[in-house]
């Protein structure tokens, strides 16, 4: 049985799909603006498990990510310039070319990260249409109110008939005293209502037609939209971060209930925050480390490059409700943790059964498997999963090392735990440790085999000159050789 956490009633609930074989998924991607940083690929990587792990149980996944390239503010979505709009107006670009210009760079860093791509990707600015229709439907229902040219939500109109602040346990007495005096407050009834529509000014380069003003939509309005587009009313899954729940989840909740007359969201999941120092990461705090600048090592606070494996493996350590610290040393022990398993998975690819191995390491390795799966049905928890391959790894080792024996059912049982779980459902690339993100090692692998077989070759003809010389120029260059009663092995230094 899964449990998921559902961030709406506060605990976590039976997973029961609404279609009985197809489930659901809509995650609020990135706002396509900035070099994606560390707090980025949380959400991400969390979410490609979730897919991994629903894909894994046999369940058609929909998997919907939507990309905000138009509407969102870097405070709030009904005053200042989009941020797209701006670099596009200072540089003399089209808008477009600075959504694809950072697109690019944010797929292509999910790519290394091994973040399987959503079943549907789609812009913001690609579905006006659909807005403006839905805006129209929440008119209609009397919860939005049209004001010199922009439309806005009637929040106290909504709460009177339903609870507005259900999610994340905000009330209209705290709202109206924490609500920021913002440009274009005035056209509002009320200082929380929110923007479904704004009517653009004239130096605003990003503009639709609409039967209210030529305007563009606002923020928290596309994933209410494209999410019933694609995924249809209701849906199963609402992903993203912690952040994110008040208010854009908030307000999508609202506008939903107000447009379909009931809950568009059976499960709402938030990953929680990545904090640098136990403060959140941002560029106003000078905390702000880009993932090109980990993968790297190029910013000032990082001690060393880190591989993108090394960066997932260290977000998957810790589960993805609870708060994630970054230190070099946190990333540190993650790369080297890392080290510990992927050598136990080498290992594991080459060992040979024992004639007279008696078959008792079954109930344990079986233990494991069990252990790992009741792990991810207790929503997500990846770090159990991890603690229990490290298990398994000091099962590899000893019978590597002849301390214990095993039949080959064993070792291929050994190899699907690893194979599911840490491949499969955890997304980490075995051969792709390394900082410059490569995801094709083989060739790099085979020289040092070869390189060792030479040696092998060398010892066999008791031309130890040679033999010490291959020895010790590996070791020179940061690997750890190893002899073994079947040939020798070897690893990177820790």
């Amino acid at each position: 049985m899964l449990l998921i956490y559902n961030s709406l009633s506060r605990r976590k609930e039976e997973f029961k799909p609404i279609h009985a074989d197809r489930v659901g998924m809509y995650v609020c991607g990135p706002t396509v603006y900035g070099d994606g940083h560390l707090g980025h690929a949380r959400p991400a990587i969390t979410f490609d498990v979730v897919y991994r792990y629903l894909t894994h149980k046999g369940y058609k996944v929909r998997y919907v990510r939507n990309i905000t390239d138009v509407g969102h503010l870097e405070h709030d979505a009904d005053s200042g310039e989009d941020k797209i709009a701006k670099k596009a107006r200072l540089e003399q670009l089209e808008p477009m070319e600075v959504v694809q210009h950072y697109l690019n760079r944010y797929h292509k860093a999910m790519e290394r990260l091994n973040v399987l791509p959503p079943s549907i990707e789609p812009h913001a600015s690609g579905h006006i249409i659909e807005q403006i229709e839905y805006i129209k439907k929440i008119l209609e229902a009397g919860y939005a109110y049209e004001s010199e040219g922009s439309v806005y939500f009637d929040v106290r109109k909504y709460n009177q008939d339903h609870n507005y602040g259900k999610l994340s346990g905000r009330n209209i007495d705290e709202l109206l005293s924490t609500t920021r005096e913002l440009d274009g407050q005035t056209e509002k009834r009320f200082p929380a209502d929110f923007a479904l529509w704004k009517k653009a000014s004239p130096e605003h380069i990003m503009h639709w037609p609409s039967p209210w003003s030529e305007g563009f939509p606002g923020w928290h309005l596309e994933c209410s939209t494209m999410g019933e587009k694609y995924l249809g009313t209701p849906f199963d899954i609402h992903g993203g971060g912690m952040d994110l729940k008040f208010p854009h989840h908030e307000c999508e909740i609202a506008q939903s209930v107000a447009h379909n007359g009931h809950d568009s969201v059976h499960y709402w999941m938030h990953n929680n925050m990545i904090t640098i120092d136990g403060q959140k990461m941002g560029k106003s705090l000078g905390n702000f480390i880009t993932l090109d600048e980990f993968f790297t090592g190029s910013h000032p606070h990082l001690a060393q490059a880190y591989a993108p494996m090394v960066i997932r493996f260290f977000i998957l350590q810790a589960h993805y409700r609870g708060t994630v610290d970054f230190s070099n040393e946190a990333l540190q022990g993650a790369e080297k943790a890392l080290g510990r398993m992927l050598d136990g998975y080498r290992r594991l690819q080459s060992l040979k059964e024992s004639a007279d191995a008696d078959g008792s390491l079954m109930a344990t390795i079986e233990s494991i498997g069990t252990r790992c799966y009741e792990a991810m049905d207790d929503d997500f928890n990846t770090p159990m999963v991890i603690a229990a391959l490290f298990e398994a790894c000091g099962i590899v080792n000893n019978i590597n090392d002849g301390r214990t024996k095993a039949t080959q059912a064993e070792i291929e049982a050994l190899r699907k735990i690893f194979d599911t779980f840490l491949i499969e459902i955890l997304g980490v690339v075995a051969d792709s440790a390394t900082t410059d993100g490569s995801s094709d090692m083989k060739p790099y692998e085979d020289a040092v085999d070869l390189l060792l077989e030479m040696r092998s070759k060398a010892k066999a003809d008791k031309d130890w000159t040679t033999s010490d010389l291959i020895r010790d120029r590996l070791a020179a260059i940061g690997f750890d050789v190893k002899d073994t009663k079947t040939g020798f092995e070897w690893s990177l230094k820790k």
